[in-house]
This record gives C-alpha cells, sequence and structure tokens, in this order.
C-alpha cells in the first residue's frame, strides 16, 4: 500500500496505520464501524472443524477492538470438482456456527473457485468510541494479561506429521475454535484500554507491536505463559513452521532475552498462532479480578508480564520469571 493516495476521512479512527487488528469509522459519537476481514488455508483437515476455526479467527479482530461483531460475509475458494460441495458445506456449517455463538448475522459472501480451499469472514461489529481497546494504550505500571494459551503453531506443524497425540490435537482445537466474546467483554466492563489478539506474528511479535505504537518498554514472564498440551515437547524437538522463524527473525531487533531461557521456550514466544487470546494491558488493580472471572468461565488465562517504563522505540525483554 505503500505510496498509493488513500482517500481520506476524519471519521476513520483507525486505519491502516498503527498496525491495528481492525479498521473503526466513526458513526455518531456512541456508535463505529469496526471492519475486519482474515482467510484461512486449512490447518486440520475436518473440514468442520476448519470452518469453525477459520470464522472464529476473523471475529477476533472485532473483539480485540472492544466491538460487537453483528454481521459478515463468507469469502470462500474451493476445488468444488475435487472435494465437492458435500466438504464445502461442512465448512460453511462450521463458521455458521461460530456466527450463531458471536450473536452475528451472516448477509452473504463470494466464493472462487481455487486448487487449494480457504475460508474466511469480512465481519462488520460496533464500538462505543469512548471505549474502545487499541494497541497503542499501554501504560507503564500496568499489567500484560493473556486470555489463551499459546502453541498452535508448533501443536498443528506436529499434527500434520502425525507427531501429536489425539489429545494434544483435541486441546489445541478446542483452543483455537473459543470466541474470544467473553474475554472481550469483561475487558470492557473493567475498562481496559490496551489490547491486541495474537495471531499470526506471535506472542512476542504482537507484543512488540504494543510496545512500539504505546512507545512503552514491556517485560514478559515467559515461564509464566500458558502453553497448549505438547507445545514444549515439540518446541524441543524443533518443530515450528516457517511463520514461527520467520517471526523471531524480523521481530528479534525490538527484543532481548534472558540467558536462562531454552530455545524451545524461546522459540515459543515467536510461535505464529491461529485464532488465539487476547493480549490486554490491565491496570494492577483489576488483574487479578479480571484473571479470575476468565478462570471462573474455562479460560486458560494468565498475567504474563508487565509494562515497565516508557521508551520510544517501544522495547521487549524476554524475562524467565517475574521479578
Amino acid at each position: 500500500m505503500c505510496g498509493l493516495d488513500l482517500p481520506a476521512d476524519p471519521r476513520l479512527l483507525r486505519g491502516l496505520e498503527g498496525s491495528e487488528d481492525a479498521g473503526v469509522f466513526l458513526l455518531d459519537e456512541n456508535r463505529a464501524l469496526v471492519q475486519t476481514v482474515d482467510v484461512l488455508t486449512p490447518i486440520v483437515d475436518d473440514p468442520y472443524t476448519f470452518g469453525r476455526v477459520a470464522a472464529v479467527n476473523a471475529l477476533s479482530d472485532v473483539y480485540a477492538m472492544g466491538g460487537q461483531p453483528i454481521t459478515a460475509l463468507n469469502i470462500v475458494a474451493f476445488p468444488i470438482k475435487e472435494l465437492g460441495v458435500a466438504v464445502l458445506r461442512r465448512i460453511l456449517e462450521g463458521g455458521v456456527s461460530a456466527l450463531r455463538e458471536a450473536g452475528a448475522v451472516l448477509v452473504g459472501g463470494h466464493s472462487i473457485k481455487d486448487e487449494e480451499p480457504k475460508y474466511g469472514l469480512a465481519v462488520t461489529g460496533l464500538v462505543d468510541p469512548r471505549r474502545m481497546i487499541t494497541n497503542d494504550a499501554l501504560r507503564p505500571g500496568q499489567r500484560l494479561l493473556l486470555s489463551k494459551p499459546i502453541g498452535t503453531g508448533v501443536v498443528s506443524s506436529a499434527d500434520k506429521r502425525s507427531l501429536a497425540t489425539p489429545e494434544q490435537a483435541a486441546a489445541m482445537v478446542a483452543s483455537m475454535g473459543r470466541l474470544n466474546r467473553q474475554a472481550s467483554e469483561r475487558a470492557v466492563a473493567h475498562g481496559i484500554r490496551a489490547g491486541t489478539d495474537v495471531t499470526g506474528f506471535g506472542l512476542a511479535g504482537h507484543l512488540v507491536e504494543m510496545a512500539r505504537a504505546s512507545r512503552c518498554s514491556v517485560r514478559l514472564w515467559a515461564h509464566a505463559v500458558p502453553l497448549l498440551p505438547g507445545a514444549l515437547e515439540h518446541a524441543e524437538a524443533d518443530r515450528f513452521p516457517g511463520g514461527s522463524r520467520a517471526n523471531r527473525s524480523f521481530f528479534s531487533r525490538w527484543t532481548r532475552s534472558s540467558t536462562e531461557l531454552t530455545e524451545a521456550l524461546l522459540g515459543l514466544m515467536f510461535d505464529a498462532q491461529t485464532s488465539g487470546g487476547l493480549l490486554l494491558g490491565v491496570e494492577s488493580a483489576d488483574a487479578e479480578p479480571l484473571l479470575q472471572g476468565l478462570l471462573e468461565t474455562g479460560h486458560t488465562a494468565a498475567v504474563i508480564g508487565e509494562v515497565v517504563g516508557k521508551s520510544q522505540d517501544g522495547e521487549l525483554e524476554l524475562a524467565g520469571e517475574r521479578g
């Protein structure tokens, strides 16, 4: 998009700049549109599960802004002659199951023939512009809270090679298929304004984005980060996908790490995620109440770090234990 003369409008509160999760367009003083689009290639073999995970992943960007999804459009690329209508129908059924749980309606979509299946959603939501969550609102003294475990990249990579156990694969699917609705609604209720969701750039990558946007230095307690079953085992066997390795190569320029971290645990901090949890900047007094509320709803959530101070360039320290 660099160099393009893009249309401008003062009502565009969040656009291409800032690496936000979604665009936000002001309607009036109480309402703004949240718009996002996300498409996946299959991360699991089961069509229904693939459809649900892809839809949950797309809906997550609205939740990451503190919004509520209201409508969605299907985006489908599919080899219809090779795989048949029945498989496509199951993918779409999985997507509809996530939309129904989110309280959003499907209003249409578009499909094309393609050699590789792809599915996702274009989602529109609503948010109160005064209660919006953004990635540039970290402040010194805040705690960092993560609402889901990480490790989908390395576990899915192992699963594709039949190296993950059925229990590990099931735990990964359950995490990816869980909406971020409850985490988002509870965050908004607690007055939280700093957040993002953890997806392709991994936990460390998205935290670097938040630190740079907020001009803060942050410390991540790697041993406090919740991991999916089997994630550490497969990381120790170096079963990371290419995206995870690329994340570490790119984002390491803004990070420094403790010598006590193993290569496996360090790699997991950069592991590329699909349909990950919300990463929130929480005032110290709110961290424990919010955490307990999420744990009571079945989330595998944890307080995983802190905002240390102001920094012009944004810095991430990957520590081991909480200091």
